[in-house]
């Protein structure tokens, strides 16, 4: 067939495919324990919920100004003002039916072909495919230790090209949150050089030891509207709202105003029913982020706790997020091909670190409950350990070791 070279070049989206493989043989009555899942288990706010049934009560589901309606451009004003101690105005705000497509609509914006964007590993799996499909150069610069990029390193990897720095912290897959002196030389670097900094903030309130993520703007010289600071933020992660598909950028006028016109364009605008919804969650009581919170905290104390216990394997604590990127090098420096071992023999799904530009690790998510997070970890040390015992039971089936 007569395909798009560029769209034959796209590859498959790593997290989607397990999870795919992993439904298709729970369907088929296996125990499968997904360990690659980041979809919080706790339930969607009551207040986003109500919001949400209100608009459909109304019988008015119609479309919507194409950079959001009204009530949440306020409510995303609000929280920047509240958590990022940030004035912004409604034309700085656009939003979007997730934070996937608000990096899509923020890259078609911004690059020329053949513009380069720098990416800190471990990235996140769509920033260099997105990069790639609107003919932008991704450019990674690898980790230091504990997965903490160097400012060094970021600057020699600027060339003439460069028009971006994308930042995730807390950052998936390692749940590794940058220091603040990290995050001030980044802003002061990309002001200094004219780059867009690029801050991906989708799981800024899920940090935990007490700790906060700094903020970019709390770094910034430069206040005007020519600011060159993106934030990117959404509902899924903080809210547990993943299937609600709400995001936002807040940027510069001029940014905003190119956006909305490549999202009419587009998408023309996200759901009105899942906007209200989203209105709701933020305005609505916030307790639950905090529970939120707290269950991933636990849940990351016993991941680690299972997790040190497993010899030649080195863990790195997150610091937020869902996740953490143990090397499993020692095992199998191939992580596409242990995820899919761990999966036929263990029925334990983990992503593989090379999609995240970290061969040798394994992403696993600690989302889920603790039974699966012992058990997971339990079943891959069965399988790779050869001090385990030969034969298990993986749900009501013996199975035999052969690593």
């Amino acid at each position: 067939m007569n395909l798009s070279q560029l769209a034959l070049e796209i590859k498959e989206s790593p997290t989607l495919a397990l999870n795919e493989k992993a439904r298709v043989l729970k369907e088929k009555g296996e125990a499968v324990i997904h360990l690659g899942a980041g979809e919080p288990k706790s339930k969607v706010p009551f207040d986003a919920i109500l919001s949400s049934a209100a608009r459909l009560n109304t019988a008015e589901i119609r479309y919507t100004p194409t950079e959001g309606i009204p009530e949440l451009i306020k409510a995303v004003v609000r929280y920047t003002e509240q958590h990022y101690q940030k004035i912004v105005g409604p034309q700085n705000v656009i939003v979007a039916s997730g934070a996937k497509q608000a990096f899509y609509n923020l890259m078609m914006t911004l690059l020329n072909p053949q513009d380069e964007v720098l990416l800190l590993a471990p990235y996140w799996v769509s920033y260099p495919e997105i990069i790639r499909m609107l003919h932008g150069k991704p450019v990674v610069v690898a980790p230091g230790e504990r997965f903490q990029p160097r400012l060094d390193d970021i600057s020699r990897a600027v060339t003439a090209k460069t028009k971006a720095i994308v930042v995730n912290s807390p950052n998936n897959p390692s749940g590794v949150v940058y220091p603040e002196d990290l995050i001030r030389g980044l802003v002061e670097f990309c002001e200094k050089k004219g780059l867009y900094l690029i801050m991906d903030d989708i799981y800024h309130k899920l940090v935990f030891d007490g700790k906060t993520a700094p903020s970019c703007y709390a770094f910034a010289k430069d206040h005007s509207d020519s600011s060159r600071l993106i934030v990117i933020n959404g509902v899924s992660k903080m809210y547990a709202m993943t299937g609600f598909r709400i995001g936002w950028i807040v940027a510069n006028t001029q940014i905003v105003k190119t956006c909305i016109n490549v999202a009419a364009q587009n998408t023309s605008c996200p759901s009105v029913v899942t906007q209200a919804a989203a209105v709701g969650a933020l305005n609505g009581d916030q307790s639950g982020v905090d529970a939120l919170r707290l269950t991933l905290e636990n849940n990351r104390n016993v991941m680690m706790n299972e997790l040190n216990s497993f010899a030649g394997l080195k863990t790195t604590k997150p610091d937020g997020t869902f996740y953490c990127l143990p090397d499993f090098s020692a095992y199998d420096k191939d992580s596409g091909r242990l995820s899919k071992f761990l999966l036929e023999k263990a029925l334990v799904v983990a992503v593989p670190g090379v999609e995240f530009g970290m061969e040798g690790h394994l992403r696993l998510s600690y989302c889920g409950t603790i039974k699966e997070i012992k058990e997971g970890v339990a079943r891959i040390k069965w399988a790779l350990d050869p001090k385990s015992p030969d034969e298990i039971f993986i749900g009501d089936r013996k199975t035999k070791r052969n690593w």
